[in-house]
């Protein structure tokens, strides 16, 4: 149910990592339960983004929620085209929906933490 090439945090986003960059963005089952996403807040190119911490936040018709990156670094590239269709999270969350690209400091360890696909889908077995 969940690409078993990326690995998942507790706040819903996921990561794929291609050699010192990861792309992120929001689960399916993120972008299911916001409904439709209407307005995406993204950090700048240049950012600093840490682990664990805030760096934006998503508008969908039933709520505001805060983005969470699951790793630390710069953030080089971001998704500009959400600007003008933000609904694109909900139906490509894993492909033309990602958020940001981080270049990590440690490859080797930009990961370490968090879960599985397998993991993510017990996780949110048990949310539900």
């Amino acid at each position: 149910m969940y690409p078993s090439d990326l690995k998942y945090d507790r706040e819903h986003e996921w990561v794929r990592l291609d050699g010192d960059v990861a792309t992120i963005g929001i689960t399916d089952y993120a972008q299911d339960q916001l409904g439709e996403v209407v307005y995406v807040d993204l950090p700048s190119v240049g950012d600093e983004v840490s682990a664990g911490e805030s760096f934006g936040e998503i508008e969908s018709v039933k709520s505001v929620s805060e983005l969470f990156s699951p790793v630390s670094g710069e953030v080089v590239e971001v998704n500009a085209a959400l600007a003008d269709a933000p609904e694109t999270v909900n139906a490509s969350p894993y492909e033309d929906g990602w958020m940001i690209k981080v270049r990590v400091a440690d490859p080797a360890t930009a990961l370490d933490g968090l879960m599985s696909a397998e993991e993510y889908e017990a996780f949110v077995s048990e949310e539900a």
